[in-house]
C-alpha cells in the first residue's frame, strides 16, 4: 500500500510531456540543469560580494578574460565583431553599451557552464544508479569550482586563503544542488522512487519552484545589491587616491577651445567637438579595467640601454617638460559611422626625451611596452625618435587619467588606431628584433594607420533655416585622418552631384574635423551620403571593406524621412 500523500505527490509532479522528455528528465539531465539554473545567479551574486569584501576574483569575469586569452584570435575577434554588429542592430550605442554587453556575456556564459556541468554530472549519477548524497555535491561543487579557482589565482592572488575563499561557495553550491535535484527528478513513468519520496512529501513541485525561485532571487539580489554599494565606495577610493598623484604644478586649466571662434557652427545634433572624459569611449583588454597601487607602481625601462631607469609618476612629472595636445583616438573595431572615437586634451611627456637619458645602444631597434592588464606591443624606435609628439601621458583634460582609461600611464602614437596605445604601462624593454604585439599575433594589422573617415551625425531637420529666402536643413558630423588632416568633405543627397560643405577650424592638428552643409530640403525619404579627402588632397577610400585586419573603409549614410 502506497500512502495517500505519496499518491498526491505523485499527481502533482506528474508531467504534461511527451515520453522523450521524461526520459530526458529520468535521466538526470533537465532536473540537474534546472537545480543549477536556480542556483547559479545566487552563486553569482555571493561571487561579486566575496570580490568586493576580499578582493578575491569575481570568477565569471576572470574565466571570461581567461578565454579571451586562449582562444585563436580570429575566433576572439568573431566574437568581438559579432558583439559590435549586435549592439548596432539594436541601433545602442557601442561606445556606451560595448563593456556593458561584454560584461553581460561573461556573466552568462559562467551561467551556462553551471548548468551545463550539474545537468552532466546528475545523467552520470543516475546512469550508474547512483543516488546523489550531500557529498556527491561537494564532488560537483569542486568539478565546477576547482577551475575557476586556478584561472582566477593565475590573476594573483596566490594564497591558501584566496583558494578556499573562491572554492567555498561552488562547493555550498554543490552541496544544495543535490537536494534541489532530488525534489525535481521526474522519472520515465511519472512516478518517483522510494529514496526520493522524503524529498517531496511537504510540498508541490510548482511550490517549490516558486519558493526556491524566491530565495534564490532574495540572495542573488542582497548579495550584488551590497557588491554594488561596495564597488562604488571601492570606486571613490581609487579616485580619491588617483587625484593626490598630480602636484598642483602640474594641474593646468585647459581653457577655452582654440576655435571658439569659428564661424562654422555645429549642425544641430552633432556629437560634441569635444568629448567629456566621462563620455570617452572605453576599450580595454579585460572585462573590467585594471587597478594599479600607485604607492608600489614604478617605471623600468630597460634592454639594450646603457642606463636603465626606474621612475616613478612623480620623476616623469617633475623631471620631463610636459606637453599637451587636443588628440582625436579611434578605435579599429570601429565601423563606418563608429562612435568609438572621442577627444580630449592630453598631457604627458616626450617619449623621446625620455629614451635620451637611457642611451640606447647601437643595435636598438624597437621598444616593446607592457601593461597591467597582460597587453603588450612593439613600437619602432626610429618612429618615436621622429616625432617629439608621441608622449606618455598622465593626464587628461588637465585631471590625472581616469584609472579605466589608463591610470597611471599611457602612450599616444598618432596617426595610430587604438590597439596600438598601450594604457596601464608597467615596464619597457629596448630589443633589436621585432616582436608582435598582443593583437597583431591575433591577426590584426602590424601598422593600424589610421584610416581617413567621415560620418554623417545629424540630418537637424527640427533646426530648419533660412538663408536668403531659401529653407535648408543643416546637415553635419565629423571627418578624421590621424594627424594627416581634412582639407575637404562633401554631402550627395539621393545620389546626386557630390557638393562641398563647411568645414570648422579643428581643435588641433591631431583631432577631427567638424564639419556642415545645409541642404536645400524636399519632403520624402532621402538618403545622405558623405566622403572626405586628407590635406594632401588623398580622397577617403570609399570601397566598403571591414575593419579586419585595418581599420574600416567606405561611404557613410545615412537615410532620413522629412
Amino acid at each position: 500500500m502506497i500512502p495517500i500523500w505519496q499518491v498526491r505527490i505523485m499527481d502533482q509532479i506528474q508531467p504534461a510531456s511527451g515520453g522523450l522528455i521524461r526520459s530526458i528528465g529520468d535521466l538526470g539531465f533537465i532536473p540537474g540543469g534546472l537545480a543549477a539554473g536556480l542556483l547559479t545567479p545566487p552563486l553569482v551574486g555571493l561571487n561579486y560580494l566575496l570580490d568586493r569584501l576580499a578582493g578575491l576574483p569575481f570568477a565569471p569575469f576572470a574565466f571570461f578574460d581567461w578565454v579571451a586569452r586562449v582562444l585563436p584570435g580570429p575566433v576572439v575577434t568573431f566574437g568581438i565583431d559579432l558583439m559590435i554588429d549586435g549592439l548596432r542592430l539594436v541601433g545602442m550605442s557601442v561606445a556606451a553599451a560595448a563593456k556593458t554587453a561584454e560584461q553581460v556575456g561573461a556573466i552568462l556564459m559562467f551561467f551556462s557552464i553551471g548548468v551545463v556541468v550539474s545537468a552532466i554530472f546528475f545523467t552520470v549519477l543516475k546512469s550508474r544508479r547512483v543516488d546523489p548524497k550531500p557529498f556527491s555535491g561537494l564532488i560537483l561543487g569542486a568539478i565546477f569550482g576547482l577551475p575557476m579557482a586556478v584561472i582566477g589565482l593565475s590573476t594573483g592572488q596566490s594564497s591558501p586563503f584566496a583558494l578556499w575563499g573562491i572554492l567555498f561557495p561552488f562547493l555550498a553550491w554543490g552541496i544544495v544542488c543535490v537536494p534541489v535535484y532530488h525534489r525535481l527528478r521526474i522519472n520515465a513513468d511519472g512516478l518517483i522512487t522510494e529514496g526520493e519520496v522524503r524529498w517531496a512529501k511537504v510540498i508541490g513541485r510548482r511550490q517549490f519552484l516558486i519558493r526556491l525561485g524566491a530565495v534564490a532571487a532574495t540572495i542573488t539580489v542582497l548579495s550584488s545589491g551590497v557588491g554594488g554599494v561596495l564597488a562604488q565606495r571601492d570606486r571613490r577610493h581609487i579616485n580619491q587616491a588617483i587625484a593626490g598623484t598630480m602636484d598642483d604644478s602640474n594641474m593646468r586649466a585647459r581653457g577655452p577651445l582654440p576655435n571658439a571662434d569659428d564661424p562654422v557652427v555645429p549642425a544641430l545634433g552633432t556629437r560634441p567637438e569635444f568629448t567629456p572624459v566621462k563620455d570617452h569611449y572605453k576599450v580595454f583588454l579585460n572585462t573590467e579595467p585594471t587597478v594599479i597601487d600607485i604607492a608600489t607602481w614604478s617605471l623600468p625601462i630597460t634592454g639594450l640601454v646603457d642606463n636603465p631607469l626606474l621612475l616613478t609618476l612623480d620623476d616623469i612629472q617633475s623631471n620631463y617638460q610636459s606637453q599637451d595636445q587636443y588628440v582625436t583616438l579611434s578605435c579599429i573595431s570601429g565601423r563606418i559611422g563608429t562612435d568609438l572615437i572621442s577627444t580630449t586634451w592630453w598631457t604627458g611627456v616626450s617619449l623621446k626625451k625620455i629614451l635620451a637619458d637611457v642611451q640606447l645602444r647601437p643595435d636598438a631597434r624597437y621598444l616593446i611596452i607592457t601593461s597591467g592588464d597582460g597587453f603588450y606591443e612593439t613600437v619602432d624606435l626610429d618612429l618615436i625618435a621622429s616625432d617629439q609628439r608621441i608622449m606618455l601621458a598622465y593626464a587628461w583634460d588637465g585631471l590625472p587619467l581616469p584609472f579605466d582609461h589608463g591610470f597611471p600611464l599611457r602612450i599616444w602614437l598618432p596617426d595610430h588606431y587604438g590597439m596600438k596605445q598601450p594604457k596601464w604601462i608597467t615596464g619597457m624593454e629596448v630589443v633589436s628584433e621585432y616582436q608582435p604585439g598582443y593583437w597583431v599575433e591575433r591577426s590584426w594589422d602590424k601598422e593600424a594607420r589610421v584610416k581617413a573617415t567621415s560620418v554623417i551625425d545629424t540630418v537637424a531637420v527640427k533646426d530648419l533655416v533660412e538663408i536668403d529666402g531659401q529653407f535648408l536643413i543643416p546637415i553635419g558630423g565629423i571627418a578624421f585622418a590621424g594627424d594627416r588632416g581634412i582639407s575637404q568633405v562633401e554631402v550627395s543627397v539621393d545620389d546626386g552631384p557630390w557638393q562641398e560643405a563647411r568645414l570648422r577650424a579643428p581643435l588641433s592638428a591631431t583631432t577631427w574635423v567638424i564639419w556642415r552643409y545645409e541642404w536645400p530640403f524636399a519632403e520624402g525619404q532621402h538618403t545622405f551620403e558623405v566622403r572626405c579627402a586628407e590635406v594632401d588632397g588623398t580622397p577617403q577610400i570609399e570601397e566598403d571593406r571591414g575593419n579586419r585586419p585595418c581599420g574600416a573603409t567606405g561611404i557613410h549614410r545615412r537615410k532620413t524621412k522629412i
